[in-house]
Formats: structure tokens, sequence, C-alpha cells
């Protein structure tokens, strides 16, 4: 008989963030397992349900259907469930229909909890609702890092023997083909110092921002993308509107890769992350990062990053100034990113899942891919 599951396409109709590029890229690399009918693979069909009017998404093995009329929570809910015909249930974006049973759900962090200015009052009442509901009702829940597993779990979210961590991987990084625009090219250079930009508190972009004038004066940029200046001034920033402050907005992945390829470093400061995908795709394409000593960070990064406290601006600024005063350091440390790096990968993740989907078909598994574990 064979085994059916269903994907949850509805990060098909969102716009692509972390989030929702862990879902293409395990869903890419399932598609590529699948085709190759591996020992995992056999004898299963699994197909990607989307609300009407989503991204095409190429796939070899895995099919496509556009169900429902409604669209977000209400089209997750309602009508996803009642499309499944008895399969299981892959959701990778943190929410999935609460009705569903064979389910596995994806939760990515703890955030709502964690930091909770970041969010809306009514997005927090949500996800602190539904969150705990779905670590009930779902056959298992995975997360991207072992910092995670351990929030997820002090929240009582879920209990750990019923959670495995997939991680984020790296080999899009690779597929990125460098290519500036006139803006990128201009704020590029051994004195840039890139972040990838979010107004969200828990980002402490304000950290970076706040040393602009210091920058300038010793020869330093600053490079933001993917948000507008406007939402800085907004949030009080000192340095938003610095002679040597780049705002490029959102730009293509082949503009980021030139961008980061052609900078001192990529710096993030967060507070907290749930994994901390822009810090491994930088190391993946050979550029330094000096990255916050909280969260999953360190677990993510190991050596092959620079540390800094996020509530210590001189540390900060100490590293930069290492880096630029050091080649050989800055190549010490593009050679640990990209090693560590090629240990975060999409297949061994897209693995994962196919290892817990048997698991849940009852099928004896030799290989012993996924972590279920209590925390000691």
């Amino acid at each position: 008989m064979a085994r059916r599951w269903t994907i949850n396409g509805r990060f098909l109709s969102q716009p692509t963030t972390g989030v929702q590029r862990y879902a293409r890229e395990v869903v890419r690399s399932l598609d590529a397992l699948i085709a190759e009918q591996g020992p995992l693979a056999r004898g299963i069909r699994v197909e990607l349900h989307c609300p009407p009017g989503s991204e095409e998404f190429p796939l070899a093995a895995i099919g496509r259907r556009e169900i429902g009329g409604k669209s977000g929570h209400v089209w997750e809910q309602t009508q996803l469930p009642s499309s499944l015909g008895g399969g299981g249930l892959l959701s990778l974006c943190n929410t999935g229909p609460l009705l569903c049973r064979k389910h596995i759900v994806c939760i990515h962090d703890a955030n709502v909890w964690n930091a909770p200015q970041s969010y809306s009052l009514a997005f927090r009442g949500l996800y602190r609702a539904l969150l705990p509901c779905l670590g009930r009702t779902a056959w298992r829940i995975s997360t991207v890092s072992d910092y995670s597993l351990r929030e997820l779990t002090g929240h009582g979210v879920v209990p750990a023997q019923r959670a495995f961590v997939a991680p984020n991987g790296h080999e899009h990084a690779l597929r990125w083909k460098p290519a500036h625009s006139a803006g990128t090219r201009l704020a590029a250079s051994r004195e840039t110092v890139v972040m990838i930009g979010s107004a969200a508190p828990h980002k402490n972009v304000g950290l970076v921002l706040d040393m602009a004038e210091r920058f300038a004066a010793a020869g330093l940029r600053i490079a933001i993308v993917g948000m507008s200046d406007s939402r800085v001034f907004r949030s009080g920033s000192t340095g938003a509107k610095g002679q040597n402050v780049h705002w490029l907005g959102r730009i293509s992945d082949g503009e980021l890769a030139a961008l980061l390829g052609d900078s001192l470093c990529l710096a993030f400061p967060s507070l907290t992350e749930g994994f901390g995908l822009p810090a491994l795709e930088a190391m993946a394409i050979g550029c330094p990062v000096v990255v916050s000593d909280r969260a999953s960070l360190p677990e993510v990064c190991g050596s092959a990053a620079l540390f800094a406290p996020p509530d210590d601006p001189e540390a900060w600024f100490d590293r930069f100034m290492q880096l630029r005063a050091s080649e050989s350091l800055r190549l010490q440390m593009t050679g640990k990113g990209r090693a560590r790096a090629s240990a975060y990968s999409w297949r061994a993740t897209a693995l994962h899942y196919l290892e817990a989907m048997a698991i849940a078909d009852g099928i004896d598994t030799a290989a012993k891919i996924v972590r279920v574990r209590e925390l000691t």
C-alpha cells in the first residue's frame, strides 16, 4: 500500500523570509530524494497543497495542487485538512491545522515569548495559544537548533521526547550568482559592514547604526539590506542619517552575494535567534561574520565567527577593527566559515524528515537519523 503525505504549501503564498526559505529548500531536497527512490522514499506519494494563486514552484517527484478558495490561517485550518485523505501532513513554517494528528510541524523559535516587543499584541496572543496546541496535537514537532528545542520545551510548547532538530542548510547560497547593482557596487568595500536589516527590536540593528559617526571617523561604512531608513528613523536610532550609511532596501540574492563577497563582514547583533540563517549564508559564500554571543548563534557558528555581546558596542567596534587591520584574520575566518557552513546540509535535513515520516508510517528504519531525545 502506498504511503501518502501532503506538504503544507501555504509558504508559497507568503513573502520569502528565513522561515519560507527553509520550507522551499527542504521541499526541493525532499523532491530530489524521492526522485532517487532511496530506502526511505520507496512507496511514498507526496503532494504539495497550496492556496489559490500561490507562486509556481517546479518539482519533479512531488505533485502540486491548488485547493480551496481561501487564504491564510482560514485556508490552513479549514480547507487544507479536508484535502488530506487520511495521509500525513508536513508543515514547515510554524503553523498548521490543529485537527490533523499525523502531522509533523516545524516551529522555528520561541520568539513570541523571548522577544515579545517585536510582535503585535494580536500576533503574540495568537501564536502563544496556537503553538502549544500544535505541540499537543501534532505527532512530532521539529525545530532548527538545540537552542530552539530548549526554549520550546522550556515554554511548555512540546515535551523534548516528541521533538527533534532539523537545522537549516547552506547549499542555496552556493547557487547565488554574484551580480552587483549600482547600489551594492557603491556600498561594497573592505571597509563596509553589512547588516540584514529589520525593525524588529530583537534584531538589535541600532547597536551598529548608533556607531555611524564613530565608523565614519575610522573610515568604516554600513550597508543595510532589507528595510527602509524611515523605519529606523521611527525607532530613534541616532545613526540612521549618517553619510556613511547605505540603505539598499530589498535586493536580489545575487546582489546580496556580491555585496557580502566584496565587504568587510556581516554583522548580526541579534538578542535572540532560532537559528540565524543570514550568518550561515554569509559563511557559505566566504564573508566573515561578527555575531552576537547569545541564543543559537554560538551553536550555529562555532569557532567560525567573531563574537561580541549584543549590549556592548565597544566590543563590536573592536571586532570590526580587528578584521579591518588583519587580512590574515579575515582569510582565516573566511576559511573557517566555509567549512562550518558545509556541515549544515538541506539534504541531511530532508533525510531527517523522511525518517520521521517513515516512523510515523510504522516503518522500522535501521538508520537513526532523527534525534528524538530528552534534554539532560
